[in-house]
């Protein structure tokens, strides 16, 4: 049985002003002194420290030759310091659009495997922004209002906004998965004529050839289960 891999997620960030505040402690060195050394204000070393002004790539070359520490490693501790604050408002964010997800068919989706069963809100949320290849629910209908779209429903049923969505987002992912030939304008003019004529044919075997058609002219053809 295979060992099941664990991602190592730590719940907190270790600013780089808290590894100079210490590391200041250490030496026996003033903030005041090593701002000198530094050639920088006291006031920046200060906010530095505090979190409020990151370590720019200059200051960290600074901090490398007055504390020894490669500059690499101030980089290090500011990116996943700053990141680990944004991931925080993103959670924040993605808990608010919850109510929004639920619009969508989602244990439609984990059944087919395209969205991952999750017990936190903010999770789904994330995973179906994923699922649709963007990164806010501003994209998705930025993205939903830009789409040029034919429909051909019976006036029988209500459309559903979230759930035909959902249905064309699956088709994209099918349409990306196939390779064809650069489109042709006139081999698509051709190809339709050539499947009008399968209508008579069994049901497989015809959409199998409209299928082969389509690709040969650049053009990909999908069923996908609504």
């Amino acid at each position: 049985m295979a060992a099941k891999v664990y991602p190592f997620e730590p719940d907190y960030a270790v600013s780089p002003g808290e590894i100079l505040e210490e590391r200041l402690g250490v030496w026996g060195m003033s903030q005041a002194e090593f701002a000198r050394r530094c050639g920088r204000s006291p006031k920046l070393i200060s906010q530095i420290i505090a979190g409020r002004a990151p370590v720019e790539p200059d200051t960290a070359l600074q901090f490398e030759k007055v504390s020894g520490l490669d500059a690499r490693i101030w980089l290090g501790l500011e990116s996943g310091y700053r990141l680990h604050l944004k991931r925080g408002e993103e959670k924040r964010r993605l808990a608010e659009a919850s109510e929004w997800a639920k619009g969508f068919p989602l244990n439609e989706l984990m059944k087919r495997g395209y969205l991952k069963r999750s017990a936190a809100e903010e999770d789904t949320v994330a995973n179906l922004l994923a699922f649709f290849g963007v990164a806010s629910v501003e994209a998705w209908q930025a993205r939903q209002d830009a789409l040029r779209v034919a429909y051909r429903h019976s006036p029988t049923f209500s459309r559903d906004p979230a759930a035909g969505s959902t249905w064309l987002r699956l088709g994209e992912l099918e349409a990306e998965r196939v390779e064809c030939a650069d489109y042709n304008e006139a081999g698509f003019k051709e190809a339709l004529r050539r499947i009008r004529k399968l209508t008579a044919n069994p049901t497989e075997g015809a959409l199998m050839e409209a299928h082969r058609l389509c690709c040969e002219a650049g053009v990909v053809l999908t069923v996908v289960k609504p």
